[in-house]
């Protein structure tokens, strides 16, 4: 038996409630195999667009009042962790010794002195014209920046984890043999302020969340299922080609360069390397779909120490 975490990638979710519940149901299957073998299982999902598609609808409407940010990722863990709890629950063949499945609301601590609350980069929400922008940065207080010539849209800090607030509940529900679904979405980002816990405007990218739960909690494995087989080096040029197996070592100086893409596989590489030496454990990076084989790490980028 072997303790893994999950983290699932925007691929695997929907754009609404319809499609996300349909999707959800491919996702439960190869997890409900792995519990089912007789792992343990910890899950981390992302919630970027559905917390953007929250707030927005709060900020649009005249009707009702503002809800802050941390309150918008707790909507949207709580039911994202809802369709994975059910699909996972109705889909289990079998529940030995009363397992159930546990969708926890989390709160991740993050440094109120973190340098990416100082540049703001993560974009959340809609697309605007610039007078639009204009009007939401002084009535509302946002920073808005341009994204790559579509408009403009919100942007929000993106620290790093430091903590999860709910381990030892995480840790307890899975002595007695529960599966837990945690830290959706990378989690409610919160600070430390005069020894009280307060949520502040922020996203925690996912895959640095899952790589703190498997950190924090002791994982055996921690699986990336985004929507490519393998990381690749040289991505869409000539020369490009998979990483299969490969140690801490070797990506490091990748990470250094970038090769991988500041936006898109580089958080991922950089979480799983983050994970891998800190525990002396094994990361992989695959896509959903061959997840049955990426858990028997027979596919994917294997990240050793």
């Amino acid at each position: 038996m072997s303790r893994y975490v999950v983290s699932l990638g925007g691929n695997a979710l929907g754009n609404d409630a319809a499609s996300q519940k349909a999707l959800v149901k491919q996702v439960a299957e190869p997890i409900v195999k792995l519990i089912e073998d007789d792992h343990e299982v910890v899950i981390v999902h992302g919630n970027g667009p559905q917390v953007g598609m929250i707030n927005l609808a709060f900020t649009e409407s005249s009707s009702t009042p503002d809800m802050p940010f941390p309150e918008c990722g707790a909507m949207s863990q709580g039911y994202i962790g809802f369709h994975i709890q059910n699909a996972i629950q109705n889909r289990l063949a079998k529940k030995q010794n009363g397992m159930a499945v546990a969708a926890l609301v989390t709160q991740v601590l993050v440094d109120k002195d973190d340098p990416n609350f100082a540049n703001p980069s993560k974009p959340v929400g809609a697309f605007y014209t610039k007078e639009e922008a204009e009007a939401l940065q002084k009535d509302k207080g946002y920073i808005m920046k341009e994204d790559s010539g579509r408009g403009y849209r919100r942007v929000v800090a993106s620290p790093r984890p430091i903590d999860i607030i709910e381990k030892p509940m995480i840790t307890s529900l899975l002595k007695d043999n529960h599966v837990v679904i945690c830290s959706g979405g990378g989690g409610i980002p919160v600070i430390r302020k005069d020894n009280q816990l307060e949520g502040i405007a922020a996203v925690i990218d996912k895959d640095y969340a899952s790589a703190k739960v498997a950190e924090l909690i002791d994982a055996d494995v921690l699986v990336i299922l985004t929507a490519v087989d393998h990381v690749f080096v040289d991505f869409g040029k000539p020369t490009e080609r998979a990483l299969k197996t490969v140690d801490v070592k070797s990506l490091e100086p990748m990470l250094e360069s970038d090769v991988f893409g500041a936006g898109s596989m580089h958080p991922k590489v950089k979480a799983c390397t983050d994970f891998v030496r800190k525990s002396g454990n094994t990361a992989v990076i695959s896509s959903l779909e061959k997840a049955v084989d990426a858990f028997d790490k027979k596919i994917g980028t294997i990240i050793t120490p």
